[in-house]
């Protein structure tokens, strides 16, 4: 019975999404043993095999410095899958793990390249190569000097990097020019997968192909913006790289950034990649900046302390990462403005962090209060409309409204949602960010994948941001875990006569 439900519902997704062809691909995951690969790309990549959409013949082959074999892989993969999807029946099983392959390679050597060789020329001629960089960016440079010099690449290579690229400007740009040396821009695919989720994409289209919202969507109705990135989990087996990172690298200049350049950028004279990479980057160039002068009006910084009650799991970040004073901070919040005519005086409210009491990722356009209320006091208080897009989890939009409360006895006003939940209405499996991006990688959509002058518009604006913290001698303030981060934080926003959006407000 399982089975039969199973495959009813892959059979109406299949139907009801359009498939995109896609052409005959090799993926090479250097950092094939690796938690990227394990608990994302490679399911990633089998949620796309169950519906259909990976050609016959297409490889992947996964890369690392472990001395193990193909069916060792397979057999790693194989329980990665069983953690990360829904049961399905062996053969398909069977049939994606016949498509990996592994070989040991020593990036910063010799040993293993002549393997991959014979690996990528044992396939059929006019297949993509796209080589994944699931590793520490200090073995960017290894991997594509090891590709180019070995001629690798061919003239439609892609090449995938993750964030954070770099931790400062001056970083960023040594990548990209190590990056560059192997590979053109055009077949260089740097990920944001909060890009890739599907509310995100929403946006453009809720905003460019609605004309009810386009015109509103200005300084004169909109009072402000908020954008909250809040993870209940602290750093796990993330340590050594988030203490080095925090959360201003790990989620400021990529995934919160990103989504303020979504809001704010002017409409794109085309649905073209380059067009709306243009417009995010006029964004990132008009955002005020924040320096030693101001930083400490304008930015909060927190690290989160024991909970209450005390556990395993509400331990302080010194304790997780074993250290007993680092100044890493894991919350961050911030009041940004971007200066230009659509929103001059329109502050943006940007807040992330981990141990927050709450997991959800949301964009939240408040709009203005009516010019003048017509109801008499008894009615109730007007409260502004609110859009609130909800990026995860539960993928939806809701737009607050007043309304009267039905019934006799007097008017009286409520405010309340026009819900639409993405898994309700469409009714079929929204996919994993890593599933659209793979594929776009394959066909040569860069549409959602951070430009390099994207990169380092956004390192330019952060880096004294980080210098002034790095001047300031008081650490990041505290917070309990499982708290919506420092009271400052609240502060931020409160002096301003405004509060953080919360969903029953």
């Amino acid at each position: 019975m399982f089975e039969v439900c199973y495959w009813y519902r892959e059979f109406r997704i299949r139907a009801m999404t359009p498939q995109i062809p896609l052409p005959v691909f090799d993926l090479v995951i250097f950092g094939g043993t690796g938690d990227l690969a394990l608990r994302k790309l490679l399911p990633a990549l089998f949620h796309r095999f169950i519906e259909g959409q990976l050609p016959a013949g297409s490889r992947v082959c996964g890369i690392a410095r472990d001395r193990i074999d193909d069916a060792e892989w397979r057999e790693r993969v194989r329980a990665a899958l069983a953690r990360a999807s829904d049961p399905v029946d062996a053969q398909t099983l069977e049939r994606f793990l016949a498509v990996l392959a592994y070989r040991a390679l020593d990036v910063d050597g010799t040993a293993g390249w002549e393997d991959l060789a014979q690996w990528l020329h044992s396939g059929d001629g006019g297949r993509v190569r796209v080589f994944y960089l699931a590793t520490s960016p200090t073995l960017f440079a290894g991997a594509c000097d090891g590709l180019r010099t070995r001629g690798l690449i061919e003239a439609d290579s892609r090449v995938v990097i993750e964030k954070p690229i770099g931790r400062d400007l001056d970083s960023a740009r040594a990548i990209n020019e190590v990056i560059g040396r192997a590979f053109e821009e055009r077949n260089t695919f740097r990920i944001d997968h909060y890009l890739g989720k599907e509310t995100v994409q929403n946006l453009i289209v809720l905003r460019f192909a609605n004309a009810l919202l386009e015109p509103l969507w200005r300084a004169e109705h909109i009072d402000h913006v908020q954008i909250t990135v809040a993870e209940t989990i602290g750093v796990e087996q993330r340590g050594a790289y988030y203490d080095n990172a925090g959360a201003s690298r790990d989620m400021l200049q990529n995934h919160l950034l990103q989504l303020l350049c979504l809001v704010a950028m002017e409409p794109p004279a085309t649905f073209d990649a380059d067009a709306i990479r243009d417009e995010k980057l006029k964004v990132l160039n008009a955002l005020t900046p924040i320096d030693a002068h101001n930083a400490a009006q304008h930015t909060v910084r927190g690290q989160y302390r024991e909970g209450v009650p005390a556990s395993a799991a509400t331990r302080a970040y010194a304790d997780e990462v074993g250290k007993a004073h680092t100044r890493t901070e894991t919350f961050v919040a911030l009041k940004a403005e971007v200066r230009n005519w659509r929103w001059a005086g329109v502050p943006f409210y940007l807040r992330t962090g981990k141990r927050l009491p709450e997991r959800v990722s949301e964009i939240v356009i408040a709009f203005r209060q009516v010019p003048h209320s017509i109801f008499n006091g008894d009615a109730g208080a007007l409260v502004p409309n609110k859009l609130v897009v909800r990026v995860q989890p539960d993928e939806g939009i809701k737009l607050w409204l007043m309304i009267k409360y039905p019934g006799p006895g007097g008017l009286r006003l409520r405010r309340v949602p026009l819900d639409m939940s993405f898994a309700s209405t469409f009714g079929v499996r929204q996919p994993e960010a890593y599933e659209r991006l793979l594929l776009d990688v394959v066909r040569g959509n860069p549409m959602l994948f951070m430009r390099r002058d994207e990169v380092e518009a956004a390192w330019r604006w952060l880096d004294p941001i980080l210098a002034a913290w790095e001047r300031d001698e008081a650490p990041p303030k505290s917070y309990p875990s499982g708290s919506w981060g420092p009271n400052a934080s609240i502060a931020l926003i409160e002096r301003d006569g405004r509060t953080w959006h919360e969903d029953a407000a």
